[in-house]
């Protein structure tokens, strides 16, 4: 209908979502949170591939940021953000349930003694590790999935690709340069060059992954859009 002053009123459409009713949601929230407690544990060593220095985590750490591009783009960002303080509570658990282990009273033998300091060496550094994820991982998640929402509301349905290249640049960069400014003396890593080669190489691989598994990425949104019964039905 023409406005008043005799031009026509383009509103346009809200970006669609869907509610978390279907198993889809609480299976990928379950995988990320399984990824989150592996991530940690694994980057707990330093790994040296030739001039690349990196953590025993960095194989796992971007199916978490590919979940959570899923999640944001299908369920929106507040359900984004519930999945990703629920992956770091399980997370801290998982943590303390560590430093219990640490802390029971073992065998006193040359094997129980031996498999006591195994233990440690190998869970113990893991609280700092889970600290440095939860602060890295809070603020990168949470930029990412608002970016990519905020684009959606722009483009609708169309340029996908965009939303999770455009998105994963920037929380990646925050979630990395945050873990490893945390994390690296956990790991080993003391001097101004290694640390920043460790956050170049962390930052480019995990953008690379995610650029990579884009094409992946968009199929699976378009599988569980398709099979989301409320999909375009729940708000941001």
């Amino acid at each position: 209908m023409p406005s008043p002053s005799g031009s026509s009123t383009l509103s346009k459409p809200a970006p669609r979502f869907a509610s978390i009713g279907s198993p889809y949601f609480g299976i990928m929230l379950a995988i990320m949170a399984v990824v989150l407690i592996l991530s940690n544990i694994g980057a707990s060593k330093g790994v040296v591939l030739g001039p690349i220095i990196t953590d025993g985590g960095f194989f796992l750490f971007p199916i978490a940021y590919i979940l959570g591009d899923v999640m944001s783009e299908v369920y929106g960002f507040k359900v984004a953000r519930k999945a990703i303080i629920t992956s770091f509570a399980l997370s801290v658990f998982a943590s303390l349930c560590y430093w219990i282990i640490i802390v029971l009273p073992g065998f006193n033998d040359e094997y129980g003694t031996a498999k006591q300091a195994a233990i440690e060496g190998a869970l113990g550094p893991v609280p700092q590790i889970v600290l440095a994820s939860l602060l890295a991982f809070l603020a990168g998640q949470t930029i990412n999935s608002w970016i990519l929402v905020k684009m959606k509301a722009r483009t609708g349905e169309k340029s996908l690709w965009a939303r999770l290249m455009g998105s994963s640049v920037v929380g990646e960069f925050v979630d990395t340069l945050i873990f490893c400014s945390i994390a690296a003396s956990v790991i080993g890593i003391t001097d101004a060059g290694s640390f920043l080669n460790y956050v170049l190489v962390g930052f480019v691989y995990k953008t690379a992954v995610e650029f990579l598994f884009v094409p992946v990425t968009v199929v699976v949104v378009g599988w569980i859009k398709k099979r989301e019964p409320s999909y375009g039905a729940a708000a941001a």
